[in-house]
């Protein structure tokens, strides 16, 4: 995963003018002392990230794609990041400080945020290899504890109340993901179509709970936290773009695709020999969080299991494929985009194969 991690030089289709940049920051932001030296990180497929590296500290700036890009309804919503993440600076979430919003698109060309740089490591391969099955262990259960975490945040004293519509949570996500993947296909998915008929009339009741509502981060998964450079602890969660409020399961049945998706695709780590890993199986992993949240009855969260993976499934599919759009109009802003596009048949597939099973059983 070398090619993912890590900076490089800024591409000729991300450039900005930095002169610009920095006289902003020095009017805005004083602390922040010159001159800038930027270099663009290589992960990340849809804001493009930059280091901003001074003589005294170093920073990263998150932007939308620049005036050349053909934006998605919705998509890059740098502000909602830019939002939640200062939003939640007071929770047991660990978030970067945030520094500065600049929606102001004359200044540098596009909107863009500036944050700490918090050093540690950012870790790909969910089998997590060098590791002894104790420290897997201990990473994992570290990813366990602050998604609990994150969805017991009090929503209302983290004066986030509004940052997402009340109610019908699952039929908007449908909806909009249905027609985002429209707007970007490239080549028909016959399990992409199948999935948008079947979903909006199959929402279980335990679905349309409108008490079950928490903040929920969107794309939770391994390679959007940072770690500490030598513990198993999380220092800082990242790409709050799909953050929203939302149902609790819908976050965490996410974040668990990864138990059902090939470890050849996606860098799922299905197939694998979990226990020799050290890896908490699906039950371990799902009661754990179940211990956190006060939620005992595995029954209960499995009840709707096959319904939370299948609406995830799809939603990853609809934005791997919103990627493949990007790669395919030369707007995608790193060179993972290509690899991650190609994913997007195969995990509607998968995604298919759950609905059919929720069907044989609801």
């Amino acid at each position: 995963m070398q090619a993912f991690t890590g900076t490089k030089a800024v591409s000729e289709r991300h450039a900005f003018d930095t002169d610009a940049l920095q006289q902003y920051l020095a009017q805005h932001l004083p602390a922040l002392q010159g001159p800038i030296t930027v270099e663009q990180f290589k992960g990340g497929q849809s804001n493009p990230t930059y280091k901003l590296v001074t003589p005294t500290a170093s920073y990263v700036m998150r932007s939308k794609p620049g005036p050349v890009a053909r934006l998605l309804p919705s998509a890059h919503a740098i502000e909602r990041e830019y939002r939640v993440m200062r939003a939640l600076a007071d929770t047991a979430v660990p978030v970067p400080r945030m520094h500065l919003l600049c929606e102001d698109e004359s200044v540098i060309g596009r909107a863009f945020y500036l944050m700490d740089f918090v050093p540690g490591r950012v870790l790909w391969d969910q089998s997590l290899p060098g590791m002894q099955p104790a420290e897997r262990a201990a990473h994992y259960d570290e990813l366990n504890r602050v998604i609990a975490a994150l969805h017991a945040v009090d929503v209302r004293a983290a004066g986030l109340e509004s940052y997402g519509k009340p109610g019908n949570y699952f039929e908007r996500q449908i909806g909009r993901w249905s027609r985002q993947y429209q707007a970007s296909i490239t080549q028909p998915i016959p399990a992409m179509d199948q999935l948008i008929e079947w979903l909006p009339a199959h929402i279980p009741p335990g679905a349309r709970d409108e008490a079950e509502v928490a903040v929920v981060h969107g794309d939770y998964r391994l390679d959007n936290v940072i770690f500490h450079p030598t513990e198993p602890r999380i220092l800082a969660v990242l790409d709050w773009e799909l953050s929203t409020l939302g149902h609790p399961l819908a976050d965490f049945s996410y974040h668990m695709m990864s138990w059902h998706i090939p470890h050849t695709v996606g860098r799922g780590i299905e197939g694998l020999d979990l226990a020799a890993l050290g890896i908490p199986d699906e039950d371990a992993y799902l009661r754990r969080y179940g211990e956190r949240t006060g939620r005992s009855d595995l029954q209960a969260l499995r009840a709707d299991w096959n319904f939370y993976l299948a609406y995830n499934l799809f939603r990853i599919a609809a934005i791997l494929q919103g990627i493949a759009k990007r790669v395919e109009d030369g707007t995608a802003a790193s060179d993972e985009a290509r690899l991650q596009a190609m994913a997007a048949r195969p995990l509607a597939e998968i995604g298919w194969r759950f609905a059919q099973q929720a069907g044989a059983v609801g």
